[in-house]
């Protein structure tokens, strides 16, 4: 068996263009635009690339694109009094503050002082609740990118079994909670399961979400499963040429791919869904805080 590709980013271009569609439909019927604010406290090389790309397919999308760079050494004062800003400001639909932030910064405190309305990053603890009982709430983007990968490929996930590698607060739990959510019996497996092996091989549906390269081998795989690799991992690559590297996942995709029935690449994958559930996040949020219609499809 080879393994359908699951093109995570063909899937994030049709998401762009439904929040695109969506965004014109509100300035059209509604003069709403809705806004994004992206805050970056230092310099941090991987962090101003994902901020670029941010802004610019927030801007391509029509939304508004609202940019903090604040330097390194700002304090946390001056840094929770601008989120109090971005909350209060009718403009801004959503808020995302770029991690990881400085050692000086204390993170959750950060992160809880967004308004859980604008929390687009879906980390605020009131959106962690709400989400754990099955309200609505603010969805992390990466669990929701998989999610709706899985509800494209499979149609219904009810009653189908789940195993979700990796217990991290970002992408493990709430993908857990996801997929209870569409009536899937799940597991949350990590690096102290004892026969984690076995426990993966019996699983419809595997999400590697713990950060170790290439972890899974493909005869942990049950012949047909679906695998969603979150995993990305920056390895060397000799065969390319000495001190270069490449991206692998946390899923040993050449074994994998000759059992599974669907798989997610790395690079290509669950990536690319990232910042397009972003978008449908400020999407969503502006149409919550105005009242309106959330668009279908978008969120869970």
């Amino acid at each position: 068996m080879t393994a359908e590709i699951i093109d995570g980013k063909a899937f994030a271009a049709t998401v762009r263009e439904k929040v695109a569609a969506h965004v014109t439909r509100l300035k059209d019927e509604n003069g709403i635009t809705p806004g994004l604010a992206v805050v970056l406290v230092g310099e941090d090389p991987a962090s101003q690339v994902y901020v670029r790309s941010k802004g610019k397919q927030t801007v391509e999308c029509g939304m508004n694109s609202y940019e903090h760079k604040l330097d390194a050494k700002t304090s946390e004062a001056d840094l929770l009094a601008l989120i109090d800003t971005l909350n209060a400001d009718p403009a801004v639909h959503g808020i995302l503050v770029q991690l990881p932030l400085p050692g000086h910064l204390n993170e959750d405190l950060v992160i809880n002082s967004i308004d859980p309305a604008k929390d687009v990053d879906g980390f605020h603890i009131s959106n962690v609740g709400l989400l754990g009982t099955g309200q609505k709430s603010m969805v992390p983007c990466t669990p929701l990118g998989c999610l709706m990968m899985l509800r494209d490929h499979h149609g219904s996930l009810s009653g189908l079994n789940a195993v979700v590698v990796g217990r991290s607060n970002i992408v493990g739990k709430p993908m857990a909670q996801l997929l209870l959510g569409d009536s899937c019996t799940v597991t949350i497996a990590h690096s102290r399961t004892k026969d984690l092996p076995d426990v993966v091989r019996r699983a419809d549906i595997v999400v590697a979400a713990v950060g170790r390269p290439e972890m899974v081998p493909g005869d942990w795989i049950k012949d047909g499963a679906t695998v969603i690799d979150v995993g990305i991992n920056r390895i060397p690559a000799p065969e390319k040429g000495e001190g270069k590297m490449k991206l692998v996942g946390d899923v040993d995709f050449a074994s994998a791919s000759q059992v599974a029935g669907a798989i997610t690449p790395v690079p290509g994958g669950v990536g690319p869904m990232t910042i397009a559930c972003l978008l449908a996040n400020t999407l969503t949020a502006c149409c919550r805080a105005n009242g309106l219609v959330e668009p279908e499809g978008l969120t869970a």
